[in-house]
């Protein structure tokens, strides 16, 4: 019986998909939470690089999609749903220009050159944190932070629906307007979770989606979860200072990652 249970379970799996493989994924999925609990980013991150050198880009992007959109929910959510209604009040020209230059990129993932696309907005990232990490302080005026909002969702949105990563434009946004440990998470959470509801009917509409991707992704979610409510901990000791410079070396990795895959290291 146990033996038809597993079989059943890999018929609506992807036939690509081993055990080995599937374990590997949840182990991927679990530290991906762990990190995002702790700093608020990154799962898409670290979900890509490690799936995609285990199995075929398209399928590690479907497998990211859904334990992103949960953890992303319960991180917006966690200050409760008022705080998380202010920062969509706050930040909504940011969210409507992420969706919809998400939306619109999702539909050219088959027709343009990601590596291309990856280079330019690793290299970017990375001075950006390493500069902030050396002390040259970006503070952006409060005149120019509208148009700020704007920009910083438009660039998220165009590489989140290519590569399933738009966080550096916000999170560099965020640390440029000089934002608090607690608010700069739920931000993250709520501008993240708009994102990655976008994020799923694009790729929906992309074919990157299927019945067994989603599955694929559905099995990623406790692992996810688990890390996540282990990652909270860490964030809940992590006092405001030590909370940017982490953020900010996450960055770093975050931007050389984004040009290893741009040269194919």
């Amino acid at each position: 019986m146990k033996q038809q249970d597993a079989g059943r379970m890999f018929a609506i799996l992807p036939d690509t998909l081993t055990l080995a493989l599937i374990l590997g994924a949840m182990f991927i999925a679990f530290c991906a939470g762990l990190v995002k609990g702790a700093l608020g980013f990154a799962l898409p991150m670290i979900m890509i690089s490690g799936l995609g050198s285990l199995m075929p880009v398209e399928l590690a992007l479907a497998g990211l999609i859904l334990p992103t959109l949960v953890t992303n929910l319960s991180q917006a959510l966690r200050q409760g749903w008022r705080a998380a209604w202010g920062s969509v009040t706050v930040y909504w020209r940011m969210l409507t220009a992420l969706v919809v230059c998400l939306l619109a990129s999702a539909q050219l993932v088959p027709f343009v050159s990601e590596p291309v696309l990856l280079a330019l907005l690793g290299g970017p990232i990375c001075a950006f944190a390493l500069s902030q990490l050396a002390g040259k302080v970006l503070v952006l005026p409060v005149a120019r932070r509208r148009r700020g909002q704007w920009l910083s969702g438009a660039v998220g949105g165009l590489y989140g629906g290519l590569s399933g990563v738009w966080g550096p434009p916000v999170i560099a946004y965020l640390i440029a307007v000089d934002t608090g440990k607690r608010d700069m998470v739920r931000i993250l959470g709520v501008v993240f979770l708009i994102g990655a509801v976008a994020m799923v009917g694009g790729h929906a509409a992309s074919g990157v989606l299927t019945a067994q991707s989603v599955t694929f992704s559905a099995v990623l979610v406790v692992p996810a979860l688990l890390g996540l409510g282990l990652g909270y901990r860490v964030q809940d000791r992590l006092d405001a200072a030590r909370f940017r410079r982490w953020t900010l070396i996450m960055m770093v990795f975050l931007g050389l990652n984004l040009l290893r895959r741009a040269f194919g290291f």
